[in-house]
């Protein structure tokens, strides 16, 4: 493990219904490549604080980078819906310019 990994850990532990905290750790697996761990990371956000906007476009860019194109367009389209729902344009427009782009590509 490494220095920030541990770090994050440890907050996590001390506020385990922290999503940022949650996120972070999720992106520091995806920069060490261990994507199972990433993926669970993001999956339990969505679950417990499916308000946390921000997930859905790492999430969703996550599965499609590892080709699993259907579940990466499910949660693409999960976060355009919650994005709607808060009135969140800005995250919308990223996840819809993000899943357009998905589309052209595949």
């Amino acid at each position: 493990m490494n220095n920030r990994l541990d770090q994050l850990l440890e907050m996590l532990r001390e506020d385990e219904n922290s999503s940022f905290l949650r996120f972070a750790l999720a992106k520091e697996y995806e920069k060490m490549e261990d994507f199972d761990r990433a993926l669970l990371c993001y999956e339990h956000i969505v679950q417990r604080d499916p308000d946390y906007a921000g997930v859905y476009y790492h999430y969703a860019g996550l599965l499609m980078e590892i080709e699993q194109y259907e579940r990466g367009f499910e949660v693409y389209d999960m976060g355009i819906a919650t994005c709607q729902k808060l009135g969140d344009h800005h995250a919308l427009a990223e996840l819809k310019n993000a899943r357009t782009n998905w589309e052209l590509e595949l």
